[in-house]
């Protein structure tokens, strides 16, 4: 029992400090997560839960921070009891969550394990009920773990140093890109590439003939068996990683094929009312630039505005470029930041960057 008890109390304060670490790399993400939390809990308990979504990147910070600390608290058996307690209520806590997502299909993603890790909300729930098990196990024997490794002002400046460095890490991702970039639109991804199926699909299927039933991988020319089910056998792989890149101008015309050909600048801007407006002296210097370098670079934009509030917008920033239009949802994929930029050759990420890190012309000029 001694040996079972460590290996869970390791396995819960590791499985803690990583989940926080995961989700701070990406806290814009995880800020995007706890806003759609927000939405359903508005519609289905009030709209009082909408206050929230003005402090949902600050939430995202300080609940994985959090995680993080109580797993360093955790391995160092700081307070034990006490941490043990406060992890049983964030347990309880994302339980629920989890549980109410997966029995009502509210929020199809957690974001438990951020873009690292895709959970469907029972795997999810599921995961939540092997760490409870895990706690139970540290807490009814807490006997074997007796020993501190930290006491006294030793503790508090583990402490503080794990809270000092876990929000820190969160801040400097928030005011520029993740440090891991786990979506499909990575540096040195072919977004092309991704939106074809990596493979044929291939098919299993079931057919019925005198009270006996039989699956075939191919479909039989034996007219005298009946048809009763079809199931993909290779999901995954003959889906499209990337299935809703659209770019479209204010008339509907599809424009995607055009932006993937060649070598483009995209200035990505999500929402005009909450796009960062300090930068774009040095991103209109970089846009006017572009297509007179040796690697000649096409300047578009792309919004999920409507054209009314863009053409405001653009007057207000003195922005002079081709403009496109795309769903919100990928544009906050393609990257966490607005106003964002991405370097295209013939599709493929050569490039991403944060308004708070806008490359000179000669760094974009080297990426191609």
């Amino acid at each position: 029992m001694k040996l079972i008890t460590h290996i869970c109390w390791v396995l819960l304060g590791a499985v803690f400090i990583f989940s926080g670490l995961i989700k701070l790399n990406d806290p814009v993400g995880m800020g995007l997560k706890l806003e759609e939390y927000f939405e359903v809990f508005a519609e289905d308990f009030g709209s009082f839960f909408l206050v929230f979504k003005g402090f949902a990147r600050t939430m995202a910070i300080l609940l994985s921070s959090l995680e993080v600390v109580l797993g360093v608290s955790l391995l160092l058996r700081w307070h034990l009891r006490k941490t043990l307690l406060t992890l049983l209520a964030l347990l309880v806590f994302f339980g629920f969550l989890t549980f109410y997502s997966a029995a009502f299909n509210k929020v199809t993603d957690c974001g438990c394990f951020g873009d690292f890790i895709k959970l469907t909300p029972w795997q999810s729930f599921f995961k939540d009920l092997f760490l409870l098990g895990l706690w139970a196990v540290v807490f009814f024997n807490q006997r074997f773990l007796r020993r501190v490794f930290a006491k006294g002002t030793l503790g508090v400046m583990y402490i503080t140093v794990a809270s000092a460095v876990a929000i820190g890490i969160g801040v400097r991702a928030l005011g520029h890109l993740p440090y891991f970039d786990f979506l499909p639109y990575k540096v040195g991804n072919d977004i092309g590439a991704l939106m074809k199926p990596q493979e044929q699909a291939r098919y299993k299927y079931v057919l019925e003939r005198n009270g006996q039933t039989q699956e075939f991988d191919q479909y039989p020319t034996d007219t005298t068996w009946k048809y009763k089910s079809m199931e993909v056998q290779n999901p995954e792989a003959s889906r499209p990683i990337i299935t809703d890149f659209a770019i479209f101008d204010a008339d509907g015309k599809d424009h995607t094929k055009e932006i993937l050909t060649g070598n483009k600048l995209l200035l990505i801007v999500q929402n005009t009312n909450k796009s960062d407006r300090d930068r774009y002296d040095l991103i209109n210097a970089l846009i006017a630039k572009a297509p007179t370098l040796p690697n000649k670079l096409t300047p578009i934009v792309v919004t999920s505005s409507s054209p009314a509030d863009f053409d405001a917008f653009r007057h207000d920033v003195n922005l002079a470029a081709p403009v496109y239009y795309a769903d919100a949802t990928v544009l906050k994929s393609m990257i966490r930041s607005d106003p964002g930029i991405m370097i295209l050759q013939n599709g493929v990420v050569k490039g991403k960057y944060h308004y708070h890190d806008i490359p000179d012309q000669e760094t974009v000029d080297h990426l191609l």
